[in-house]
């Protein structure tokens, strides 16, 4: 939420300089208010799980969200039943004709997968398309990344030897970008894919920016300067089970997969994982929703510019 300060005070031209929203009183008393509109694209397999942990992240702020639920196509999902996705979940035909004021794609298992071989590759472009000029600022998560950077930069993914799982620490490259506003200069975040994006591919493009990275697992985030996209390469959603809960998965399914590295005490599975990681996923969600979306989006919506 804005700071409402006197038009003259000085701290308000240092706040600005840090990227702090400062509102003086006369932009304060013509300000229009109204809930904001969100859409997500539910691309995980367990669809309540995913959406308690990004709606748990989008309510932890002042403002009012209202969130419609999304699905790819109707194909019945195998761990949500046909109810569910029924009474909650809209198609894109549905959506197609609204605007939002921001849109949240989520991963989903397919890292090692070549993009043409998803059976719903040209569904998630159209949405990709459509999102340029229907949404104000889109959050893509984990594989989402790797599909955006794909179809809109031209960027391709680089398959892993192995998977990537764990907790890791990062750095900001970028500690004045809005997205990162209060984070630490060190903070750490779960990783869980199969593939990751090159910073050389990322450099070609000067319209987007990297702002936190990982000397052990490379790129974390990255946004459009304008704000309309931000790219968060790792899992700032996830709850302290998670990686546990795919460490097991994988066992199950015979993967034979490695302990995931900084999460439980001692490299012990049987111990509960330690939880470092949620102050900086919370202040993530709440300085894209601030920032990116309530800053930029137009009081009509419809009114929202293509990119």
């Amino acid at each position: 939420m804005p700071i409402r300060l006197p038009n003259d005070l000085p701290a308000a031209d240092v706040l600005k300089q840090e990227n702090v929203f400062v509102m003086s009183n006369q932009e304060a008393e013509h300000q229009d208010i109204r809930p904001l509109r969100v859409l997500l694209l539910n691309l995980m397999p367990k669809k309540i799980e995913t959406e308690i942990h990004i709606i748990r992240m989008l309510s932890n702020t002042p403002l009012q969200v209202d969130v419609d639920l999304m699905r790819i196509h109707d194909k019945p999902s195998k761990h949500t039943s046909i109810q569910h996705m029924e009474k909650f979940y809209k198609n894109f035909d549905d959506v197609k004709d609204e605007f939002y004021d921001g849109m949240i794609i989520t991963g989903a298992p397919l890292g090692s997968v070549p993009f043409e071989d998803v059976n719903f590759w040209d569904e998630m472009k159209q949405v990709m398309d459509w999102s340029r000029s229907h949404v104000t600022s889109t959050l893509f998560l984990c594989w989402a990344v790797q599909a955006a950077m794909y179809h809109q930069y031209g960027i391709a993914k680089r398959v892993l030897d192995e998977k990537v799982s764990g907790v890791f620490p990062h750095h900001l490259t970028n500690p004045l970008s809005p997205i990162v506003r209060g984070f630490d200069d060190r903070f750490d975040a779960p990783h869980s894919r199969y593939a990751e994006i090159e910073v050389e591919g990322i450099a070609a493009h000067p319209e987007l920016d990297v702002v936190a990275e990982s000397e052990e697992v490379g790129t974390f985030l990255m946004a459009r300067k304008d704000g309309r996209q931000v790219f968060v390469i790792g899992h700032s959603e996830y709850e302290p089970q998670c990686l546990k809960d795919e460490y097991e998965r994988d066992i199950k399914a015979g993967i034979n997969p490695k302990i995931p590295e900084n999460y439980f005490p001692n490299d012990d599975p049987t111990q509960q994982p330690i939880v470092t990681w949620k102050s900086h996923g919370n202040l993530l969600f709440a300085n894209w929703l601030n920032y990116y979306v309530y800053q930029l989006t137009p009081f009509d919506i419809t009114q929202i510019k293509r990119f």
